[in-house]
């Protein structure tokens, strides 16, 4: 991501999203400047902030999509919050800076996931000796016996104890006994690991140790006081630590279980907090939908204004950069980048407190969809709904096709159902074609093998009683 060109960037996102150019543009281009901000010498480095953004329009036109997009091509931390969540409890709703604490505990999984995979060659070859070692002692059972071994060898195998027989007075000197004993049971390793490979011993049981989690305690936290509640709950951790008790499970279900145990071993944690922190104060992302909501326009009620300007005070410290303490230490936000979204019907971005408006530089307004946008919607990206209805249906071994005519009266049903009724985007594909396709999602199971052409007969169809009936789909819709 970082090589890649405000260009490549909205080549990337139009993989998935349909239109609204100018808003892939602004982002590809704020993502762009923290590649060149990192080229700079590191006293002119810090005081460049990043250029926060909001953006405007309808929902269901492709706002949080393209920041989700965006944040999984830089690789970034990402995280999506509702302003709204600041005002839900009373005047004081949740505490603003848990956005930040949230966003460092996703950065920390983020980095463990990669490092977990950058050591899984070495975890599993670590594993695959533990689980040898937990066999090894009933081996005897599992390898072929080339030729007739001596009782006390098959007694040691089969993890029986080893017969009492007349031996050498000073075993030690009869030729070659002692590289024989070393020779057998590396011998019958071997083996046991080759029938491992092979997938001969998957069902086989096996015994061992597994860890289990303490008593789990939920700490309802006051508002403003969720950190005190996180402190809470990693102290009690330590009181009930986890304990071990053995298990009997197939031998696939523990090679699983010691990868992870040994990856987990192998990962530094230390090294992982001080990178995810690292990336969370230069690379992170932070999409603040429904900010509209948190702004006293002329038609809101007054009586949550005191709540609505607040919770915008709350946010102007974070958003402008300040240090926020988390349980893996102290985060700034200097540089994170806030992006948020709103669809402004009654407030405008103007009716925001000054200092939060100078906080958030960059507009771009997002265009409603139509019925050519819809149609786009519905065939271009990667993961159009179409692909996705034909491949779970396909999991029924029915082969479904949908004809060009077909999506075009979904697209153009769409529109129509927008405007006449909330103009929820196109979020309304989702209803429209769930409601087309719910009686070969039912039957689907009987009618394996069978080939389904939807068009726009099947569609009209399937909707008639919507379209007969206004008034119905205003509630089915």
């Amino acid at each position: 991501m970082d090589a890649m060109t405000p260009r490549e960037i909205v080549a990337e996102l139009d993989k998935y999203i349909v239109g609204q150019a100018e808003a892939k543009r602004m982002v590809a281009i704020a993502m762009r400047n923290r590649w060149r901000r990192r080229q700079l010498d590191p006293e002119l480095r810090e005081e460049i902030a990043p250029k926060n953004i909001i953006m405007i329009g309808p929902t269901g036109v492709g706002k949080t999509e393209i920041a989700r997009r965006l944040a999984k091509l830089a690789q970034s931390p990402f995280y999506k919050v509702e302003a709204t969540k600041f005002t839900e409890v009373g005047y004081v709703g949740r505490d603003v800076e848990s956005m930040i604490r949230d966003l460092m505990e996703i950065s920390v999984s983020l980095v463990t996931a990669e490092e977990e995979e950058r050591v899984k060659g070495k975890a599993e070859q670590n594993a695959e000796e533990r689980l040898l070692d937990l066999l090894l002692p009933k081996s005897g059972r599992l390898a072929k016996k080339e030729e007739p071994e001596e009782p006390s060898l098959q007694a040691w195998k089969a993890g029986e104890p080893i017969p009492a027989g007349p031996a050498p007075d000073d075993a030690s000197n009869v030729p070659g006994f002692a590289q024989e004993e070393e020779k057998k049971p590396s011998s019958t390793r071997e083996k046991l690991r080759k029938l491992w490979r092979d997938g001969y011993l998957d069902d086989r049981r096996v015994e061992m140790e597994v860890s289990t989690q303490g008593p789990q305690m939920e700490i309802m936290a006051m508002p403003g006081m969720e950190e005190l509640g996180f402190q809470f709950k990693d102290m009690m951790k330590n009181v009930f630590p986890q304990k071990k008790k053995r298990r009997t499970m197939r031998v696939k279900d523990a090679y699983e279980i010691l990868v992870q145990e040994e990856a987990q071993r192998l990962v530094d944690m230390d090294k992982v907090t001080e990178q995810a922190k690292e990336r969370v104060e230069q690379d992170g992302i932070i999409f603040i939908d429904e900010i509209d909501k948190i702004v006293s326009g002329s038609d809101n009620q007054k009586s949550g204004e005191v709540s609505r300007e607040g919770v915008q005070r709350d946010l102007l410290p974070i958003v402008e950069g300040s240090t926020v303490n988390t349980k893996y230490g102290m985060v700034r936000t200097d540089h994170i980048l806030f992006i948020a979204a709103g669809a402004f019907h009654v407030a405008k971005p103007s009716d925001l407190v000054p200092e939060l408006q100078g906080r958030f530089p960059l507009r771009v307004e997002l265009s409603p969809l139509d019925e050519e946008d819809f149609y786009r919607i519905l065939t271009e990206p990667r993961n159009a709904l179409t692909t996705q209805y034909v491949a779970l249906l396909n999991t029924e071994e029915i082969n479904v096709q949908f004809a060009d005519d077909a999506i075009r009266e979904i697209a153009s049903f769409a529109a129509r159902t927008n405007e006449e009724t909330d103009n929820i985007g196109a979020r309304r594909l989702y209803t429209i074609i769930e409601k087309v396709l719910t009686d070969l999602s039912f039957d689907a199971p009987e009618m394996q093998g069978q080939a389904v052409t939807v068009d726009a007969a099947y569609v009209r169809e399937h909707l008639a009683d919507v379209i007969e009936d206004r008034d119905l789909s205003r509630y089915i819709l």
